[in-house]
Parts: C-alpha cells; structure tokens; sequence
C-alpha cells in the first residue's frame, strides 16, 4: 500500500476553519432573525466594525462562497436560504445538539435490547443462534457453507452451517412538537425562541435521517396553534401572543390521531403558563395575571384526553417561573406524562436524549 505525503498548508487550514466558523456564526444568526439573509449578513459586517470579528476576515468572499455552494440565492425579495441551505441548517443544529451530548458523556448509547415492534431485514448476516427467528435464515448462504464445510454437494446442513439476516426493531412513532411563540419567550431580553428552533430543527433532522418511518408534525401555540412545515421552521418567530397551550395540546393531539404509528406522544416546550383559550362558542378569554382556573382547567381537560388516547406529554420548561411549574405538575399529573426544567444553553441535549431514551423503550 503507498501512502502519500504532501506539505501540510497552513494557510488552506486557516481558510476553512475561519469559512466553518463564519458558516456557525451565519447559522446562529439566521435563526435569530427569522431565516432573513440580508439582515444576518448585515450584522454580521456590523459585529466585524465593532472589532468582534477579525478586521483580516473578507466578508464579501465568504457571501460569494455561500452562492457558491448553492447556500444562498438572490430571490425577488434579496439574497435567500436554497433548500440546500435550509437542510444544512438543520443538519448543523443537530451536529450542535449530539456534539454537547458526546461532550456531556450522553450519547447515542446502545442498549441491551429494544422495544417491540416489526422487525426489518438488514443485509449484514451472522450465524444462527438458539432462539432466532428461522424466517431471517439465509439458505443460499447456508447450503454454501454446508458444501463449503463438506466438500461435497449432497446439502447435509447442520446447526453450524446455517446463518441469518440481521434485523432492526422499527418501533415506529409519531411525534407532535410543540413550541411556544407567545411574547415572552424574547421577552427581558433573554432570546428562548432560538434554542426552541435549534431543537426542533434538529429532532426534524434526526427523524427524516434515522427514522424516516416516524412522523414528526411542529406546531407552534401562541394565542392560536398552527402547523408548520419542517422547512419553515427558520423563518418562523415569536409575536405579541399570550400562550394558548390548549389550542396547542388539541391541534397534536388531533394531528397524532389521524396516524397509523403504534408509539405517539407530545413534546412541549414552553416558558410561559396558559393566559388564552378560546371557547366552544368562539369567544376569546385571556388573563395574563396568575393562574386563571376557567384556562387551566379547560387547558388540564385536553391532558386528561391524551392520557385516554394514549399520548403521554413530555414538558421542557425554560424558566422558573412559579405559575408556569404549578401548572406543569398539575399538567403532568392527569396526564402520567414527564416534565423537566432546563436550561436554554442544554435544551436540547435533555429534548434529544429524552426522545431517543422513549423511542429505544417503545413498545
């Protein structure tokens, strides 16, 4: 085997780390303005003038590189994400997400077996054991063996000779996210949208990447709920909204129904207790001001009905307020689901470690 050598280049290893660092700071700032192009490349130019970033760094190469790579395109409306952009976006939230894992000691840990469910046929193989299921045995490649053991063609198979496919559990689920857009999650100047978006954006890219038979529906819930494509999710941002959570847990739970998966379930992240609904005839009733018993009974009602169809909430809370926990406990109690309290920079280390754990245990 030859191996070649060349000169390491120090100035081409300069150049792509600064391109991969500029790319996440892009990134970073694509999410925080709502997928607006124009503007993150504008403040970008504005963080170099006030000496954040290297006065050395040519901001107009790295534009161009972006329309290069099919990254950006000039549209009718200015420069935009291509749908190669919005795929690297969510594959960089991910890569985000499971890098702080294996940082933290989290990752993608095996497990002694999984959950129930059908099983899919793998192409790897390897010998019959005890107890496998005599439908994966491979017979071309276990008469093979036989005359390979034997020397001869009369197919004398015995245990030794025989092998199986190997199969994976497809436990398949389907999964409701829900993500608070109400006024507060940018409010006191704390931004809680944009790590809410990272995560959903990465559960979207583990899903159609690793589990493209699951389902994954995003709905955001302010003073109405409404679906949004994956897509879509970098454009999407907060507005003057209260926090509507049963028009959210009900538009889920109805979107889950209609799926055939044998696993559903609902996660929730949210920062603000339920201050709207709206009710059977129509009217609107908010209360911003503590826990108002007429929302968050009308709010626990739609827990309940999950619990009876099956659906188990899981809560991430990203603030300490008080009413908020109240309501949660509450919340998770009727419906025998799970809440946790995290914090923005390890939200979704805990969302995704929470779904993979529920997914390995699905039955």
């Amino acid at each position: 085997m030859k191996i070649l050598y060349s000169d390491w280049d120090a100035a081409l290893a300069k150049e792509v780390r600064q391109y991969a660092g500029l790319k996440d700071l892009f990134n970073h700032l694509l999410l925080q303005l709502d997928g607006d192009v124009d503007r993150a490349l504008k403040a970008m130019r504005q963080l170099q003038r006030m000496g954040y970033l290297d006065q050395d760094l040519d901001l107009d190469d790295f534009e161009r590189r972006l329309m290069d790579d099919s990254i950006i395109e000039v549209s009718p409306k200015g420069k935009a994400l291509t749908r190669k952009g919005e795929r690297l976006l969510r594959r960089n939230a991910l890569e985000k997400v499971f890098g702080a894992l294996r940082s933290a000691g989290r990752g993608n840990h095996a497990v002694p077996q999984e959950g129930g469910g059908a099983s899919e046929i793998l192409p790897e193989k390897r010998s019959y054991r005890f107890g496998d299921d005599t439908a994966h045995i491979d017979f071309t490649g276990s008469l093979f063996n036989s005359v390979a053991r034997t020397a001869n063609l009369e197919m004398m198979l015995s245990e030794e000779d025989l092998e199986v496919y190997e199969t994976e559990k497809t436990t398949s689920t389907a999964t409701a996210l829900l993500l608070d857009v109400s006024h507060s999650m940018i409010l006191y100047g704390e931004d809680r949208i944009t790590p809410a978006k990272q995560v959903a954006m990465a559960i979207a890219e583990l899903i159609t990447t690793k589990y493209p038979k699951d389902f994954l529906t995003v709905i955001l819930f302010g003073d109405f709920a409404r679906e949004v494509k994956i897509e879509d999710l970098p454009y999407c941002g907060v507005g003057p909204y209260h926090t509507n959570t049963k028009a959210g847990l009900q538009m889920a739970r109805q979107i889950l129904l209609t799926r055939k998966h044998p696993n559903k379930q609902i996660i929730m992240i949210t920062d603000g207790k339920p201050s709207m609904i709206r009710k059977d005839n129509g009217q609107i009733y908010k209360n911003p001001i503590g826990l108002d018993p007429v929302i968050v009974n009308r709010t626990l009602d739609e827990a309940v009905i999950c619990r009876k169809k099956r659906i188990p909430i899981t809560t991430f809370m990203v603030t300490e307020d008080p009413y908020l926990r109240q309501f949660v406990e509450q919340l998770t109690e009727l419906n025998h689901g799970q809440a946790y309290f995290s914090s923005l920079d390890r939200l979704g280390e805990f969302v995704i470690s929470d779904f993979l754990n529920k997914r390995r245990g699905a039955k």
